[in-house]
């Protein structure tokens, strides 16, 4: 399912993100740059806080002013120092153009060093790149190894397939962020994949409800329920074997299991409020696409 983000740094000062969220599926923080943790942005806290506060999933990225591996694998240590402690929805990007762009084979090195150190401390690591420089200087097994966030404007990402993220512009407006500001859409789901995976962060599937209907349950609660998911079977969003009657039984505890596995989350069996909510706006969602 595609989202919409946006990127941020300092440059944007403080946001309202109680507005972002309305905006915005995801938001990318620049963590920081360069070799030294003394080069993290200034706002990155604040943003990385707010995010959590206002429930907006993120991700974050480190600006490259490397010009060889050793130095990338400093930016990689300087970048883990930023971001330690902090949960990640969205991977963890390494910024690389400008001066950064010297040949193939040392921006290939170079993205394999940083991206493998933060790998090796349990982290889903990326590189962004504008679409050119990324056909030009990065090598095959660098484009099919990493998750890769691709910039190009115009109205046209001219890449072969997809990459995990495409930048489409550098002149957006969000509410809640003064001036202009990047857009972005993804079209993997990270958050599954990341929370699955245990990865930046989190230690594995957590649980969306712990209260809720389950499986014997016999309510009007479980017959509206269940008239949710013959609908949402229509539009895609989750494959329904489920009887007529107000009771909960396999098939409907299979579909919700069937949910919080596509979405990440621990499968308990459990239809709570979260899992409704997220299964009416996905559902409604479709319906209006």
């Amino acid at each position: 399912m595609k989202r919409k983000g946006t990127d941020i740094s300092a440059y944007q000062g403080q946001p309202d993100f109680s507005k972002v969220k309305t905006q915005a599926d995801f938001v990318i923080i620049r963590a920081g740059y360069g070799r030294y943790s003394s080069q993290k942005d200034k706002c990155f806290e604040r943003s990385y806080s707010e995010c959590k506060k206002h429930g907006i999933p993120c991700g974050a990225y480190w600006f490259s002013y490397s010009v060889t591996a050793a130095d990338a694998k400093k930016e990689a240590k300087a970048c883990l120092e930023a971001i330690k402690g902090k949960q990640f929805e969205y991977p963890i990007y390494y910024d690389i153009e400008g001066g950064s762009l010297t040949d193939k084979a040392t921006v290939s090195a170079m993205c394999r060093e940083f991206c493998g150190e933060l790998e090796k401390n349990g982290y889903f690591a990326g590189i962004y790149m504008s679409r050119i420089p990324a056909q030009n200087y990065l090598t095959e097994d660098v484009k099919k190894r990493y998750a890769l966030w691709l910039a190009e404007y115009g109205g046209a990402l001219k890449w072969q397939g997809l990459p995990g993220m495409w930048q489409y512009s550098s002149t957006g407006r969000i509410s809640g962020i003064a001036g202009n500001v990047d857009l972005d859409e993804c079209y993997e789901d990270y958050p599954v994949i990341i929370r699955s995976a245990g990865l930046n962060g989190f230690s594995g599937p957590e649980v969306l409800d712990s209260s809720g209907m389950k499986r014997g349950d016999d309510s009007a609660g479980v017959y509206a329920y269940k008239s949710l998911l013959r609908t949402a079977a229509l539009t895609g969003v989750v494959s329904v074997s489920v009887d007529s009657n107000g009771i909960f039984g396999e098939g409907t505890e299979k579909a919700t299991n069937a949910l919080l596995k596509k979405w990440g989350y621990r499968q308990n069996g459990i239809a709570g409020e979260k899992l409704i909510k997220r299964l009416y706006e996905e559902t409604a969602e479709r319906i209006k696409g």
